[in-house]
């Protein structure tokens, strides 16, 4: 597969997995540390949402999906489909650290790990172009504009109903 068609198809798996599976979890809906606290609001006094700003605060302060998209593409390309397990096992411990009480970054690491397999095997997109995917897709989200990203995590929590209810 072309490198570059790779990268690209592996940013947009794995902004997919993440944003699915932390706002499934509900980390729109309220932060999980205090940090995430801090985030959201500061980005909602920029004039972002809230609900995006919980979203960007707790996958900054806490291994959340995203971390484990990024850390299980790296492990599958060092151990293979093994390497995303034990991924996985230190994105829970990585949570209990934090005092995070949620599974999205041991289910994001988890799924990704699945995601990097079938891929791999049947699209020929490498755990390298996983790791740059990965990379980009939390650029994407974090590190471009939090005004506009929060508003788009923002919407995307308004649909999968994991709004923030608070005011």
């Amino acid at each position: 597969m072309n490198i570059f068609v790779g990268i690209i198809l592996a940013t947009i798996i794995s902004l997919i997995n993440f944003i699915i599976v932390d706002t499934y979890f509900g980390l729109p809906e309220q932060p999980g540390v205090k940090g995430a606290d801090i985030v959201g609001h500061d980005i909602e006094k920029r004039k972002g949402d809230l609900s995006g700003g919980f979203f960007q605060g707790n996958i900054l302060c806490s291994p959340d999906a995203s971390a484990g998209t990024l850390i299980s593409s790296i492990a599958v390309m060092v151990c293979g489909f093994q390497g995303g397990l034990i991924a996985a096992l230190i994105v829970f411990i990585g949570n209990r650290l934090c005092a995070d009480p949620g599974y999205a970054g041991t289910t994001g690491t988890l799924t990704m790990t699945v995601l990097i397999f079938i891929f791999s095997t049947f699209i020929g997109i490498t755990p390298e172009m996983f790791i740059c995917g990965a990379v980009i897709a939390i650029l994407l989200i974090q590190g471009l504009y939090h005004k506009y990203s929060s508003k788009f995590l923002g919407k995307i929590a308004k649909k999968m109903n994991r709004y923030t209810n608070e005011l």
